[in-house]
């Protein structure tokens, strides 16, 4: 798909103005809906009449349905301030969420429908989305922010091994979901590598804070080398040792470079703060798989949790509240509802890693952390829906 652009002037229904704000409401409706139609699969026993079965549907919707919107949200308003080309709006953006859309209908629809048909309308989606990202970076020559193709293009792959195992034309052992795992974790580690000490920054020079984040340097560069190495390498060897060690070590690597961003010091703004508690979660969880690769008594889906309920659920959470409020010329700072999404979220996270170390409690965590999970994107659909869908007139903050 070739992108398009509004011409100048031209106006267009609020909700497709911005990526932002038709992707982060999508993104919300679906992680609320298909986390509620897993617990209640998890909860009456009962199989889905797709070609995935209840966990893989699960595991596929969460990484390829939730976190792709968030995704595309997040990229579709990053790029142009990258870039300084226009914004992606209109008829082209409709295309991209009507894409989306069919990736959602085709991966419930019933097995009777031929593979290879649900294959091309779930892939369209993120093929499309890459093919943006890649013109748009292109023409606007910032070659600095191709970074974030290589992650794009490794989601889109993950979802074909994904697809082909479930038809089972391959045997992949389940590394779709980790490659496109371990791609979601980088992004969240470039990213939040620029954003989280950048935002903190700002807060406390209007402080006038005498302490202030640490500059970019060599461990930052190292540490996401590392990171990306080892995430990729259990992607592919998830039970190979030396790959373990590898992750203890990305994990000390991001704990330092958290540290430096010297988040303890925003405390007072959930909006901030929740960025650095995403971001411990990457730290927690990248450590807690490498110990259960070494052969530690660790649970693994301890540490699966504390990578996806925890480090992706708040962190796609804090780009969205924040995102959404600069865009919209709202002061950034969380209220009472912005604040209990992330305590939800933050709930979810840790009833869930709990479930894994308790065999008599388990259930009942589980539908505590799902019960959470809904929650958290309840609230921000019904605080933050209006703001994504109604026209404003503000000037944008920076964020």
């Amino acid at each position: 798909m070739t992108a398009g652009h509004a011409p100048a002037g031209r106006l267009h229904p609020t909700i497709l103005r911005d990526g932002f704000r038709l992707f982060f409401l999508a993104a919300g409706l679906w992680s609320a809906l298909a986390m509620a139609g897993w617990a209640a699969v998890l909860a009456t026993g009962r199989s889905l009449p797709t070609w995935f079965d209840p966990l893989t549907w699960h595991i596929h919707e969460m990484l390829f349905g939730f976190v792709a919107a968030t995704v595309a949200g997040f990229l579709l308003t990053a790029i142009p301030n990258w870039t300084g080309r226009p914004l992606v709006r209109g008829g082209p953006l409709a295309v991209l969420g009507g894409l989306w859309l069919l990736g959602r209908v085709a991966c419930l629809a019933p097995a009777m429908v031929p593979h290879w048909l649900v294959i091309a309308a779930d892939m369209a989606f993120p093929v499309a989305l890459l093919a943006v990202a890649v013109r748009e970076i292109a023409a606007g020559r910032k070659w600095r922010q191709a970074v974030v193709i290589g992650p794009l293009t490794v989601l889109a792959f993950a979802n074909l091994l994904m697809h082909l195992e479930a038809a089972t034309a391959i045997d992949a052992e389940g590394s779709g979901w980790r490659l496109a795992l371990a791609a979601v974790l980088v992004l969240i580690a470039v990213i939040g590598g620029r954003i989280v000490p950048a935002f903190t920054r700002n807060w406390l020079v209007l402080r006038q804070a005498a302490r202030l984040p640490a500059g970019a340097g060599r461990i930052d560069a190292v540490a996401l080398g590392i990171l990306a190495a080892a995430l990729v390498g259990w992607a592919a060897f998830p039970a190979f040792q030396p790959i373990g060690w590898l992750l203890v070590l990305a994990a000390v690597l991001h704990l330092v470079r958290l540290l430096r961003w010297r988040g303890h010091l925003a405390r007072a703004e959930p909006l901030l703060l929740v960025l650095h508690v995403g971001y411990g979660w990457l730290v927690l969880g990248t450590g807690l798989l490498g110990l259960a690769v070494v052969g530690a008594d660790m649970a693994r889906s301890a540490a699966i949790h504390a990578l996806t309920a925890g480090a992706v659920g708040t962190m796609t959470l804090a780009v969205m509240t924040r995102a959404t409020l600069g865009h919209t010329g709202r002061a950034l700072t969380a209220d009472r509802a912005t604040a209990s999404v992330f305590v939800l979220v933050n709930l979810a996270a840790l009833a869930r890693v709990a479930s894994a170390f308790s065999a008599d409690w388990a259930m009942s965590l589980l539908m505590a952390s799902a019960a959470s999970w809904v929650g958290a994107f309840g609230v921000f659909l019904l605080s933050y829906g209006p703001i994504l869908v109604l026209p404003v007139e503000r000037r944008p903050n920076a964020v």
